[in-house]
């Protein structure tokens, strides 16, 4: 300070702080009764916009009372110029802090604002938040006087270093944001990639893409998996989906009759069971001449993919049912074993002469055959061995 200080200049520069800090502290709990009003509006905009005000306002008011006192003291040049730096750094780092929160609120908004959607996508509020504080630092840096244009010029040159040597997670970083920007895949869609893999998506991030199934497992897949994917997407164009149950009858069932029972079931199933269309007329097909069966496909409608397991399960057990009551046969044949009794099957195989077919020359036995066939009947004019005259 230059010279003695009145204590007048001492009373504005207490007054100056003290209207920051009670001025702050009112803002705050003023725009944070703003924020819970606005929260229960149906407009995001309104709570986003409170809540910037609540974070930045407080801070600013703080920061400008606080530089009317500094104006007001009688400091050296260079340490009022300090200050000065000071204090207008803290309200770009606020502004920049709330700039960036406020960004990525308003694109998490904007990510989950169509149906179905249960998680965001914070690639999108990831990188907005990098922008933001990019550009606060950078204004920062030139309030503060340093020389911005060989700081961007270093970094252009060494981001090409980097981007060589992070060349798989860039890879995903814009398989990413062309998953989310080509609105084919977003949160909260369910699908199913080439390899089988199905659920829920959670979020895609700047790396990987998390995937809920449905037995509530995590599948986590890079997200230059999935852009290289076939990938079936059951919330597009819209969630209802086709549920086709593959059923089969007797040949001496009447079919129009099987056609009549199946189409009722099926209306009771579409209107009590829960996840089906209650419009929905179901559609009986028949499809082929099985071996044992007459096959036919029962056409129903589910309201989302999780709901057809449901569908298919009460259908099933109550088209059995009525089948069972309208006496209606969908058992297949079954197979019967034939045994015939044999009053030669106590002697060994090799005694027993095999049957001549019909209309054909009897096979000739071997030689071993005809010795065993001689020796067991025993052989004419030649006495057998161990028989004695008189015996």
């Amino acid at each position: 300070m230059t010279g003695s200080v009145s204590s007048h200049t001492w009373l504005v520069a207490g007054s100056y702080l003290a209207a920051g800090i009670i001025g702050a502290l009112l803002l705050r709990v003023l725009f944070t009764r703003l924020q819970r009003k606005a929260e229960q509006t149906r407009w995001r905009g309104g709570d986003i916009v409170a809540a910037f005000l609540r974070l930045v306002a407080p801070w600013c008011v703080a920061t400008s009372c606080t530089w009317g006192a500094v104006l007001a003291l009688p400091l050296r040049s260079g340490t009022r110029y300090d200050l000065d730096h000071a204090l207008l750094a803290v309200i770009v780092v606020v502004i920049s802090l709330g700039s960036a929160k406020v960004a990525g609120v308003a694109v998490h908004a904007g990510a989950t604002s169509h149906a179905g959607t249960s998680g965001s996508a914070t690639i999108f509020v990831n990188i907005t938040r990098v922008v933001v504080w990019t550009i606060g630092g950078l204004v920062l840096l030139d309030s503060l006087g340093v020389a911005i244009t060989p700081l961007l010029t270093a970094l252009g040159v060494g981001g090409l270093a980097v981007a060589l040597a992070l060349q798989d997670t860039l890879t995903n970083l814009f398989a990413g944001v062309h998953i989310l920007a080509s609105r084919k895949v977003q949160p909260g869609d369910f699908i199913q990639l080439d390899n089988g893999m199905q659920g829920y998506v959670v979020d895609t991030n700047w790396r990987n893409t998390i995937i809920r199934q449905l037995p509530n497992n995590i599948l986590v897949v890079p997200n230059a998996t999935v852009a290289s994917s076939i990938v079936t997407n059951y919330h597009l164009p819209e969630h209802e989906m086709s549920v086709t149950v593959a059923c089969g009858v007797s040949y001496e069932s009447d079919l129009e009759h099987v056609e009549r029972v199946a189409a009722e079931v099926g209306r009771e199933v579409m209107l009590e069971v829960e996840g089906a269309v209650p419009r929905h007329e179901p559609v009986i097909r028949f499809t082929d001449f099985g071996g044992s069966s007459v096959n036919f496909n029962v056409g129903l409608r589910a309201s989302d993919v999780s709901a057809q397991a449901l569908i298919i399960h009460e259908f099933i057990k109550r088209l059995h049912s009525r089948y069972a009551q309208e006496g209606i046969d969908t058992s297949s044949p079954t197979a019967t074993t034939i045994v015939y009794a044999n009053s030669r099957e106590e002697l060994p195989l090799t005694l027993l002469r095999p049957l001549p077919r019909p209309g054909l020359t009897p096979p000739r036995r071997s030689r071993s055959g005809r010795l065993a066939a001689r020796y067991s009947r025993g052989r004419p004019g030649r006495r057998r061995r161990g028989s004695r005259k008189g015996s």
